[in-house]
C-alpha cells in the first residue's frame, strides 16, 4: 500500500488559488484572456482558477509529456495542440508543476511563434531547486521542496490525481 504525507492541505490550496486569481484579475483589468491548461495534471487547477477570474475567458487545453513514473525523461512529447488561434490575444498557460522547466520552456517558445499579444505562465506548484532552464513563472501558488508530490491533479503513473490535498508520495 502506498504511503503519503500531507504537504499542502486543501484549504490552503483554495485560498492561494483565489489570491492568484485576484492578482490576474487586477493585472488584466477586464481584458479577455485565453487560458491554456496543460493536460493532464493542470485540469483541476485550471478549472478552479478560471472560476475565480472576472473577465471574458476562453479555455483550451494542450497536452505534452516528459515524465515516466516519477522521473523526467527530458524528452518533449507533444500529444494534443490547442484548437484556437491565439494571435494578438492575451494568453495564460496554466501548468500543474514546474520542475526542470524544459517542457514549459519549449511549450512557451512554440506558443510565442503564434504571436499572442501577451503570454504568461501560471503554475500551481514550483520546484525551483530542480530548474535547469531560466524559466520563471509569472504566477505561482506554491514553491515546494524537491519531493515527489501527488494530488490536486498531480499523479504517479496516472494515480492519485483525485486527492484534494497535495501529498508527498513515499512509495509502497
Amino acid at each position: 500500500m502506498a504511503k503519503f504525507d500531507v504537504m499542502i492541505p486543501e484549504a490552503e490550496i483554495k485560498a492561494k488559488v483565489k489570491e492568484i486569481a485576484d492578482r490576474i484579475n487586477a493585472e488584466y483589468n477586464g481584458e479577455p484572456l485565453v487560458v491554456i491548461g496543460v493536460l493532464t495534471g493542470a485540469f483541476i487547477f485550471t478549472a478552479d482558477l478560471v472560476r475565480e477570474l472576472n473577465m471574458p475567458v476562453v479555455v483550451d487545453f494542450l497536452q505534452v509529456s516528459s515524465y515516466v513514473g516519477d522521473q523526467s525523461t527530458g524528452n518533449f512529447i507533444f500529444k494534443k495542440d490547442i484548437s484556437i488561434d491565439i494571435k494578438d490575444k492575451n494568453v495564460l498557460i496554466v501548468e500543474d508543476i514546474i520542475d526542470t522547466g524544459r517542457t514549459l520552456k519549449k511549450l512557451k517558445e512554440m506558443l510565442l511563434m503564434r504571436e499572442p499579444k501577451s503570454l504568461k505562465i501560471c503554475t500551481a506548484f514550483d520546484k525551483p531547486s530542480r530548474r535547469v532552464t531560466e524559466l520563471v513563472p509569472d504566477y505561482n501558488c506554491f514553491t515546494i521542496p524537491d519531493e515527489f508530490v501527488v494530488g490536486y491533479g498531480l499523479d504517479y503513473d496516472s494515480l492519485y490525481r483525485d486527492f484534494k490535498d497535495v501529498k508527498i508520495y513515499r512509495g509502497n
